[in-house]
């Protein structure tokens, strides 16, 4: 009872009729279309981030990076011990000399047979014996130049570069550590290429997969841009929730993996009655605004108010469209001496009063 009292003495404080203090303006109560959104948090994700393990064996000599670092595609990363893949490399490569050689013996062979098989010195039997030998040769000579590849490459693989620019998230080992073949090294994303992901409550998905708008902002308010939106065709088994990836068009240098941003879309619209924000009048629980009644006289009406957007708020009750709000309550006290001038959008005190 306290505070029904309370609140009908401050409606009756609000309207009593006073002198005017200053000109008032008003406006006109609008209706216009309301388009109703959720908003969900997302999530930023890179679309390049992957984790280099090893591919040969070794004692890890350089780390030139740490977490945390920047690195350019094609610098390197982990240098590995490669006195081992280096013997092996000259191994092969002596090899594929031997190899050489043999073969060019029995092609210098095959040809002398060859040349006396066709004048009928030589038999048949002695003819096919040196060119199975010259094949046998050619063949161990394919074999050691991939031996020597293979030996190339494994010493290759104790030098790791970056697979592309980006970030150090974790580093796996540590210098003086022996690895082995898929051993996990360094882990790192890149920021060049940035998307969102959100989870989608199943009642939104019709309607946000048919209008394919959304709204990305930061904490702070900066909106963000999107490209391409996926929909996951699937829902998640736990939370029934579909997965949305919205691309970023260009990704700010203060955007990390892993930050959490707003996704706003719309899912509904309905009609609303709008009055500019500077018109509500707030004290305590109560909502008001003063009307402006057919002599331009403002006249306090409690209402109940909806949500607040780009300097407006909506009316839920109390308000009919085209009645006349005062849109500076703050700078006067409404009363029967004040009279608005219906050409300049403007009210003044009459003279005498």
């Amino acid at each position: 009872m306290l505070h029904i009292a309370g609140t009908l003495v401050l409606l009756i404080t609000l309207a009593m009729p006073v002198v005017a203090r200053a000109e008032i303006t008003s406006e006109p109560v609008r209706r216009e279309t309301l388009t109703e959104s959720v908003q969900l948090d997302g999530v930023i994700e890179s679309v390049q981030g992957s984790t280099v393990s090893a591919q040969t064996s070794g004692t890890v000599l350089r780390l030139p990076f740490d977490v945390d670092d920047s690195v350019e595609a094609g610098e390197l990363i982990v240098k590995l011990e490669d006195s081992e893949q280096q013997a092996r490399l000259n191994q092969a490569e002596g090899n594929l000399e031997e190899a050489k050689a043999m073969r060019r013996d029995a092609r210098q062979q095959f040809q002398r047979i060859e040349e006396v098989h066709e004048k009928g010195y030589v038999s048949q039997q002695e003819f096919d014996q040196a060119q199975n030998n010259l094949a046998a040769a050619e063949a161990r000579l394919e074999r050691a130049r991939a031996a020597v590849s293979e030996a190339q490459k494994q010493l290759d693989y104790t030098t790791v570069v970056a697979p592309y620019s980006g970030i150090l998230t974790e580093r796996h080992v540590e210098v003086g550590e022996s690895v082995s073949p898929g051993q996990p090294l360094l882990s790192g994303v890149s920021l060049e290429q940035l998307r969102v992901v959100v989870e989608l409550p199943q009642r939104y998905v019709d309607s946000v997969r048919t209008k394919r708008r959304t709204r990305v902002t930061l904490n702070d308010g900066r909106v963000l841009r999107t490209g391409e939106m996926t929909f996951y065709p699937y829902a998640d088994e736990q939370t029934h929730t579909f997965r949305l990836r919205l691309a970023l068009e260009e990704p700010e240098a203060s955007l990390y993996p892993g930050m959490l941003v707003k996704v706003e879309a719309p899912v509904a619209q309905r009609q609303a009655l709008w009055i500019p924000a500077s018109s509500l009048i707030r004290r305590s629980e109560l909502r008001a605004v003063y009307v402006l009644d057919q002599e331009g006289r403002p006249r306090l009406r409690q209402i109940r108010a909806g949500i607040s957007r780009d300097g407006q708020i909506e009316i839920l009750a109390g308000l009919d469209e085209g009645e006349r709000v005062v849109t500076n309550p703050d700078e006067f006290q409404g009363g029967e001496g004040v009279r608005l001038n219906q050409g300049q959008n403007t009210a003044s005190p009459e003279a005498g009063q």
